[in-house]
């Protein structure tokens, strides 16, 4: 039997976005938001195929329109239930393992992302990421896993925010699947590159004018940028990371 599994990184977006309306579309010189993670994301060497899954809704064929030109796969699944988007999507494409990336993160890091694949592939774990313990900045979240503990999560997650979150009932249950945290040598979780705000475009923006034309550059290339100016990252630096999850968890509170 061939095995036609595929190293598959899913990225969630859709335009509904409470605090920043339109955020994946929104203009970097002259390219949508989304664009640039894509490209980003083709970069990858180890990843075989990439599915941009968005949601059901008519403004959301704009999404699937920017996945065609880009030359991507693209999935329509439910809007709210972004698990049982992922595991339609997964199922579909034969993905296995899956690398999770959300639509807010336009400096998603493909050196990165190939170093923590590369990590998995030779390890034994059910899910890897840098999130757990958070030591990148925000905005280089990458949660991969395998198809297995996907379909487990679909079968037995029942809170709305490990629904809308896709991944919280794998890292919540460590007695279940098997984890890894992956850390930065360095500690710079105080960074903030993703998306949810227009301070935080502001900020997106400013970057990839300063690496113009290039728009493939490491999260070290940042971060070295950010020292000879400074001023750069205090324009975003008052916004609390992982407001989306904390507000689904109140959601799962009032039931």
């Amino acid at each position: 039997l061939v095995n036609n599994k595929k190293a598959t990184v899913i990225i969630q977006a859709r335009t509904q976005s409470t605090r920043l309306p339109n955020k994946v579309l929104a203009l970097i010189n002259h390219k949508p938001l989304i664009w640039y993670i894509i490209e980003r994301l083709k970069s990858c060497e180890r990843v075989e195929q990439i599915i941009l899954a968005t949601s059901n809704r008519e403004e959301d064929k704009k999404l699937i329109e920017i996945a065609n030109d880009c030359k991507i796969l693209s999935f329509v699944g439910d809007e709210k239930d972004v698990l049982s988007r992922f595991y339609q999507a997964a199922l579909k494409f034969n993905a296995d393992p899956i690398i999770r990336i959300t639509g807010d993160c336009p400096l998603v890091d493909p050196y990165l992302l190939d170093k923590m694949l590369g990590f998995y592939l030779e390890n034994g774990y059910d899910f890897v990421s840098n999130t757990i313990i958070p030591t990148y900045p925000d905005g280089l979240d990458i949660e991969i896993f395998s198809f297995k503990s996907l379909r487990k999560t679909f079968n037995e997650a029942k809170l709305k925010s490990e629904k809308e979150h896709v991944t919280p009932y794998i890292w919540k249950n460590p007695g279940i699947f098997q984890l890894y945290n992956y850390r930065n040598k360095e500690e710079l979780s105080n960074y903030r590159w993703t998306v949810d705000e227009q301070l935080d475009l502001e900020l997106i923006r400013q970057i990839y004018s300063n690496f113009k034309p290039k728009i493939i550059f490491s999260f070290q290339d940042v971060i070295e940028m950010g020292k000879l100016n400074p001023q750069i990252f205090k324009i975003n630096e008052k916004i609390n990371r992982n407001e989306g999850y904390l507000k689904s968890i109140k959601e799962d509170d009032k039931k």
